[in-house]
């Protein structure tokens, strides 16, 4: 009786390690689905929040420039102005000017465009670091993975399954192209 009670807690020792080790190669592998995931979450948002960005920034950046060179341009027609009503004209077209640029300092202390190229780059930079943090996870996560399926015992139950090395997250561009910056046009 001693022999059959050896063979069956060995046999139920061997289940349970097998049932853990295939319960455990599956966790990874959902781990890299759900790391990838993250990735897609990144990448969306990149590609819905860039172009926004861009219009808004670009949007602000013409109104302040708008208001500037309509202040710019009556104070040279006041310094140019010879005549009463040309004098008169001139001023009331400065006083127009100088009103709507009151209004975007009241409504903005200072004119922010600076601000805005600087939040736009700050979002740029922002994105790309959650997206740089994903794909280290991702990678983390496939090694894990590859950890696993790789090596012995656990190799047995992933060969069994249909298990295989994953492949890592790599940048597909050349050396170059990666270290050169990106470039954000308007």
């Amino acid at each position: 009786m001693t022999p059959i009670i050896v063979i069956l807690v060995i046999v139920i020792v061997a289940v349970i390690w097998f049932a853990t080790t295939y319960n455990g190669l599956i966790k990874l592998r959902n781990n890299r689905e759900n790391a990838f995931a993250n990735i897609d979450v990144q990448l969306k948002q990149r590609f819905d929040l860039v172009p926004q960005i861009v219009s808004t920034v670009k949007g602000y950046a013409s109104h302040e420039k708008e208001v500037l060179e309509k202040v710019t341009a009556a104070r040279a027609a006041a310094m140019n102005a010879q005549t009463i009503d040309e004098k008169v004209a001139a001023d009331k077209a400065l006083s127009g000017a100088l009103s709507g640029l009151r209004v975007s300092l009241e409504a903005y202390p200072e004119l922010k465009a600076n601000e805005n190229f600087l939040q736009l780059q700050n979002e740029l930079s922002d994105i790309e670091n959650k997206l740089a943090a994903a794909r280290r996870f991702f990678n983390s996560s496939t090694k894990e993975l590859n950890n696993a399926v790789e090596t012995f015992p656990s190799n047995i139950v992933a060969g069994m399954f249909g298990f295989k090395r994953a492949a890592m997250y790599e940048a597909t561009e050349d050396r170059a192209t990666l270290n050169k910056a990106p470039e954000v046009k308007f």
